[in-house]
């Protein structure tokens, strides 16, 4: 017995059986789910599909190309840890990127970003004090010009406290958008604002769980 994606072996919706009145189609047939881990030995395979056309089929991968939606960049970043997903806790446990997931991912590329654009280093609490000195340094080698365009880019500023904790401690939260599956890439976006906080609060709501 193949996968089939037909209906004809389910019940009407009165709930009666069905009769198999014919055989099944070839444009009904399912393949074998990908189960995408989470590993550096990446592999992508070539699936030749209906029509002659090509699915990209991810076994392994380890990155992907995050977007930062209220900062408006893109950094391809390492993917670290396999954090949440909604619809079964052994896809966590298993290391498992599908759509839809939750995931941690390597903070360092936005932070370089972030400093560079705006000349704020973010993540600092204690060693801020510390920091401050060669910071300074920095800031008299900088011409006129450069200290014009940070002082107008840092006018409307925002940093979320929850994003900035996140870059102390070097991950981010982020949700892969694309079908690794399907199209071979695990790519998607930096998790902020009431999302961030909601998924946030369901982590800690397992954490506390699994603690009893």
């Amino acid at each position: 017995m193949g996968i089939s994606r037909d209906s004809l072996h389910k019940r009407r919706a009165t709930g009666g059986k069905q009769k198999a009145w014919r055989k099944k189609r070839k444009y009904e047939l399912g393949r074998q789910p990908a189960m995408t881990k989470l590993s550096s030995n990446v592999c992508v395979r070539r699936v030749r599909v209906r029509g002659g056309n090509s699915k990209f089929r991810a076994l392994r991968l380890d990155h992907g190309n995050f977007s930062w939606g209220s900062e408006a960049t893109t950094r391809k970043v390492r993917i670290l840890d396999v954090s949440y997903n909604a619809s079964n806790n052994e896809l966590v446990r298993t290391q498992t990127l599908v759509k839809g997931c939750i995931v941690q991912v390597d903070a360092a590329p936005f932070k370089q970003w972030y400093q560079q654009h705006y000349g704020v280093e973010v993540g600092q609490k204690k060693r801020a004090a510390a920091a401050a000195a060669p910071a300074e340094g920095e800031a008299a080698a900088q011409s006129n010009h450069v200290k014009r365009k940070l002082k107008q880019r840092n006018q409307g500023r925002k940093l979320d406290q929850l994003l900035d904790d996140q870059f102390a401690t070097g991950r981010l939260y982020a949700a892969i958008s694309s079908r690794p599956g399907q199209c071979g890439r695990a790519d998607g976006y930096i998790l902020e604002g009431r999302e961030l906080e909601f998924y946030i609060k369901k982590m800690q709501k397992k954490k506390g769980k699994a603690a009893a």
